[in-house]
């Protein structure tokens, strides 16, 4: 079984399928690290390099790799533009793939930065300084998004709720 966690920056994939592989006792993978790990960089070179097709291959390609042994294992993706990457993968019978939503709002008081060494922190002065523009951002990311996902069956609407809360909602995707 091979659960696979979208959804839009900030919306909260890390933290719920870290909880999730934790309750199913799976091994947990970030896409974003592993593509680090990968392509032996920071994450702050990776997405100022190339076109964002090039980065969707790439990641498809770790996907792939990360994918190949078929072993159970919960991995949040990346927001992917170019889902031709990940087609084959989502074919397979023992992916569970589950769109993680919530509103504008509930994502902006997630909101987290990161250095060019990808150490996050949090700036709550300066988020809230640029509140009209990062609000506007995720909601135009969500509209993208949104219909990058809408061939993905599972959603779940996450309605600000807790992790462990999140995590007990997403046990109803997974057949146990």
């Amino acid at each position: 079984m091979l659960i696979l966690l979208f959804g839009v920056s900030n919306v909260g994939k890390t933290t719920a399928g870290k909880l999730l592989a934790e309750r199913l006792a799976l091994p947990f993978h970030d896409l974003d690290a592993e593509v680090c790990a990968f392509y032996e960089t920071t994450l702050e070179e990776f997405v100022n390099r190339g076109t964002l097709e090039d980065r969707d291959r790439k990641r498809g390609l770790v996907m792939d790799q990360l994918t190949r042994d078929k072993a159970s294992k919960v991995i949040a993706v990346t927001p992917i533009s170019y889902i031709k990457y990940l087609k084959p993968l989502l074919k397979r019978q023992d992916v569970i793939p589950i769109e993680l939503r919530d509103t504008p709002e509930n994502i902006f008081e997630r909101l987290v930065f990161s250095d060019e060494d990808d150490v996050a922190y949090e700036d709550n002065e300066y988020k809230e300084k640029h509140r009209v523009y990062y609000l506007r951002e995720i909601r135009e990311d969500l509209k993208w998004y949104g219909k990058v996902y809408e061939g993905i069956p599972n959603k779940l609407d996450m309605n600000n709720a807790a992790p462990e809360k999140v995590v007990e909602d997403l046990m109803k995707f997974i057949p146990l």
